[in-house]
């Protein structure tokens, strides 16, 4: 082991996401390899462990208690995952434990007291409740006290095998959990645990069964080889494995107290920037977090929760100062409303006049120069109702609501209407480029600006706007996706499983209007800070998957004793991570 290498490397390592979990093996792994703690040349030999266990067996098969004869006691050098120090030795779990299978017990004989049922469940989780038995009706082979050596041999990897050592009283034993008695006294309990679970993988991979509920074989158990070290030394690997296994609590809760710290700042700095009483405030705020910005974007979460500031900010007005040479709103709307009555007039598709705008408490603060309409004012709805023509497996591309996402429209999963169909079916008008797709239920509220090179048909379930020219696409598409309007969107919306709105309610939600260069300018400088959050993201998880390969390396040298202070091919290896 070489710990000076661990500690060097230690404050990286440990922002890897499963650092702990990954340490905790690591001790483990130590533990069961004789690694931990410093072999001690007056320890009995784990030889004269073995003898006594092979007498002990032998003495057994002769009275013909409880033991067969399946077992074999050689193991082959390919069964050995790993080298052990010369006075210990290897050993078959089944030669130095007897296992006996909990009782299979009927939901019929569970009582609201009695004697405990001891299932997985109680294992992993002390406050787990119990099931309860008349103890008159339990054999004594499935009754089990305080220190009695367990096996759990059935349920999830990775959260229900292993060995456990039971301390919460006398109970009755389920099945899928073995009750197990040492046969030769070869092993320190604490140390047998520490030897079963640090092969946790192994037995996983020989386990099989359904997806989620899997079971390993007792066969399997009784052959899996253990390392057997002598008695004193594995008191010191149990008195070594506790003192580290402290150790990483209190790094855990230190890192779970630092990250929930950095969560409420990072709250607190986007509550500031999003809810700033006048313009000076903001500035402070944003000052506050631009200075503390690698502290308050250090998740992936953090990176989301600036994405909607920034949206936020972005339609409430507050990204930049307003540019008084703009050209009013008014002089906007008016062409807008000119643009909307020709069509309403031409093809009696639109509203000729201008709607009621729907929960005006629940609008959002703006600036001064800005205006609201409803949303029907200033797009066209082109939107397709009735049963879905029959797909095929080529031609006109179908737009779903599984298509359109939060900004963009994804092709996959591909779905095709014949020519037939396509003009049967597209009779309310042909979606172009510049025209924006909302879904208006599962998922709801999803909104992306048109940019295909073909034509598509749209399914039912997605709307399709055409802006009259008040606002532009991209800025419309943002304000969509803020969380002030889909605070608004949900508060709308109707059903109890999947949220949907309808039409009429969706033509008279509130829309916030700047004048049409401070549109430009605000689409221009999102797209420039979502470009950052995406190379933020990305360095995230660069950061990340280096850190956990340094604490894969880290952790491999140290186990492997390869690292060598003085070689440079190791050097190398380490540095080329770090």
């Amino acid at each position: 082991m070489n710990p000076e290498l661990l500690i060097a490397h230690f404050n990286r390592i440990s922002d890897a996401p499963d650092a702990i979990p990954r340490l905790r093996r690591f001790i483990l792994d130590l533990a069961v390899r004789g690694k931990l703690v410093e072999q001690g040349p007056s320890d009995e030999p784990a030889s004269v462990l073995l003898e006594r266990v092979e007498k002990e067996r032998k003495r057994l098969y002769k009275e013909h208690i409880g033991k067969d004869d399946q077992i074999s006691t050689e193991i082959r050098e390919v069964e050995k995952p790993y080298s052990l120090p010369t006075n210990w030795q290897w050993i078959r779990l089944g030669e130095c434990l007897e296992m006996i299978n909990g009782r299979a017990f009927k939901p019929t004989e569970w009582l609201p007291a009695g004697l405990p049922i001891v299932r997985i469940q109680n294992l992993n989780t002390e406050n787990a409740p119990f099931n309860y038995c008349d103890e008159s009706t339990v054999e004594q082979r499935h009754i089990i006290e305080s220190g009695c050596f367990l096996i759990s041999w059935s349920g999830t990897p990775g959260t229900s095998f292993g060995a456990f050592i039971w301390k919460r009283g006398r109970a009755a034993l389920n099945q899928h959990i073995f009750r197990c008695i040492q046969i030769g006294d070869a092993y320190y309990d604490r140390f047998l645990q520490i030897a079963i679970n640090g092969r946790l993988d192994e037995m996983i991979a020989k386990a099989h069964g359904g997806v989620g509920l899997q079971h390993i074989t007792k066969g399997k158990l009784e052959n899996l080889p253990l390392s057997l070290p002598p008695l004193p030394e594995q008191h010191r690997i149990v008195t070594k494995v506790d003192e580290m296994m402290a150790l990483c609590d209190k790094l855990e809760a230190s890192r779970t107290k630092r990250e929930s710290q950095l969560d409420r700042l990072t709250a607190a700095s986007h509550y500031q920037l999003n809810n700033g009483a006048d313009p000076e405030a903001l500035r402070r705020h944003a000052s506050f977090y631009l200075t503390h910005f690698q502290c308050v974007s250090a998740r992936p979460a953090h990176i989301q929760l600036l994405r909607e500031t920034i949206l936020n900010l972005a339609v409430r007005g507050r990204l930049f100062a307003q540019d008084p040479n703009d050209e009013p709103v008014v002089r906007l709307l008016a062409q807008n409303d000119k643009a909307r009555q020709t069509i309403a007039h031409k093809d009696r598709r639109a509203d000729a006049e201008p709607q009621i705008l729907l929960a005006p408490a629940q609008r959002w603060n703006i600036p001064p120069p800005w205006d609201w309409r409803a949303l029907a004012d200033l797009v066209l709805f082109i939107d397709y109702r009735g049963k879905t023509p029959t797909k095929t497996e080529r031609g006109f591309r179908l737009i779903t609501a599984k298509n359109v996402k939060k900004g963009f429209i994804n092709i996959t999963p591909e779905e095709f209407l014949s020519e037939r169909e396509y003009h049967v079916w597209m009779t309310r008008g042909i979606p172009k480029n510049g025209d924006i797709l909302f879904t208006t239920e599962a998922p709801m509220g999803n909104a992306a600006v048109v940019r295909l090179d073909e034509r598509f048909a749209l399914a039912q379930r997605v709307i399709c706007f055409r802006p009259y020219g008040a606002v532009n696409p991209d800025f419309l598409t943002l304000q969509l996706l803020s969380e002030p309007f889909q605070s608004i969107l949900i508060k709308t919306a109707t059903g109890l499983t999947a949220k949907g709105i309808k039409a009429a309610k969706l033509r008279r939600l509130p829309v916030a209007i700047p004048p049409l260069a401070e549109q430009l300018r605000i689409v221009a400088k999102v797209n420039e800070l979502m470009a950052l959050c995406d190379r933020l993201e990305a360095q995230l998880v660069t950061a990340k998957d280096e850190n956990s390969s340094l604490l894969e390396s880290v952790l491999h040298h140290c186990l492997n004793d390869s690292y060598d202070a003085g070689s440079e091919m190791d050097k190398q290896s380490i540095v080329s991570v770090g």
